[in-house]
């Protein structure tokens, strides 16, 4: 009997959105659209820069967010990830604690420091561009891989942010070799273009040979396969996943299930926000194929999802409005 729907292993990041315009993005020399992983001084000065600002915070990271999204579905979820002994990280556990996800924590000892934190800046055109401090999530490590909560889950996820890191990358192998000796299925999402444009062999490593399902959108998919469609992106990742879904914006999202692929359209919505799309998609994909959902119906599910956190701000629903997606 497993104890849990999704183990997750990746960055614990405090996210400190922002609704910002173009205007400002440039003046603070920011690329737009992307994550940037940045300094601590970088960091204090951004926050500076914009302290004239409301902000948004939650706790996040890439597969965080993810098992977030599962758990407030009614799965559920374990996150492996590292914070510090501060205000942040009490903020971060606390609000994992409330979203009901276990973690490698739960009454454990905290490393001095500083918690990681991300910078996320929303353009009026929804995109979202991020300015990442790692803090002491840099130096997660095969010390937060918890092998009894792989071996009880049915799937492990991997975050492709893990790859910029020697020791993250170290504990996601682990967590994968721990996965595969069990018989766990192994997922990873690509998390980001930049991650494909600098550290590709170390997410093809990261991958492995018996990757179960890959997350990634358009661009990262295209970048990882040396493509210039997604059809053609498509057809190469059959060599590198079992199974895998391409999201693709406004126009849903292209998913092979192993044997056919697909395409499922999205909601056509008012889009706010599209910070925490994919991981929310990822999230409620999941979610569906840990709860009796076959691929499509999971496929669907996620991509409802997506298209409503879209109009939101902020990286995660509302509880009760997550829920609602499975009415």
């Amino acid at each position: 009997m497993k104890h849990y729907d999704l183990y997750g292993i990746g960055n614990a990041l405090v996210d400190m959105e922002y609704r910002i315009s173009d205007e400002k993005l440039a003046e603070l020399g920011v690329d737009k659209g992307l994550m940037t992983l940045i300094e601590e001084d970088r960091h204090h000065e951004l926050v500076g820069q914009l302290s004239d600002l409301t902000h948004k915070k939650a706790c996040g990271g890439s597969a965080a967010n993810s098992v977030i999204a599962l758990a407030q579905l009614g799965g559920d979820g374990f996150y492996s990830c590292k914070v510090a002994s501060d205000e942040f990280g009490d903020f971060y556990l606390q609000d994992m604690a409330d979203c009901n996800v276990n973690t490698n924590l739960d009454g454990a000892a905290r490393v001095d420091g500083h918690t990681g934190k991300c910078i996320v800046m929303v353009t009026p055109d929804a995109d979202r561009t991020m300015n990442t401090y790692l803090g002491v999530t840099v130096n997660l490590s095969e010390d937060e891989v918890v092998a009894d909560a792989i071996t009880h889950s049915k799937y492990v996820y991997m975050e492709g942010y893990l790859v910029t890191s020697d020791t993250g990358r170290a504990a996601a192998l682990k967590a994968g070799r721990i996965a595969k000796q069990a018989g766990v299925p192994t997922v990873l999402t690509l998390s980001d273009p930049n991650m494909v444009n600098f550290f590709r062999d170390g997410l093809l490593a990261m991958a492995g040979d018996s990757l179960d399902l890959l997350f990634c959108n358009d661009a990262e998919a295209t970048l990882m396969t040396s493509t210039d469609s997604v059809e053609a992106a498509a057809a190469e990742l059959k060599n590198l996943a079992k199974r895998f879904a391409i999201t693709t914006g406004a126009d849903g999202s292209v998913v092979f299930d192993g044997n056919e692929t697909r395409h499922i359209p999205a909601d056509k919505v008012d889009v706010i926000d599209t910070n925490g799309a994919g991981d929310m998609y990822a999230g409620a994909f999941l979610y569906g194929l840990t709860h009796n959902m076959d691929f499509t119906k999971s496929a669907e599910l996620a991509s409802r999802a997506a298209s409503k956190i879209v109009t939101h701000f902020g990286p995660r629903l509302p509880a009760e409005q997550t829920r609602a997606l499975l009415k």
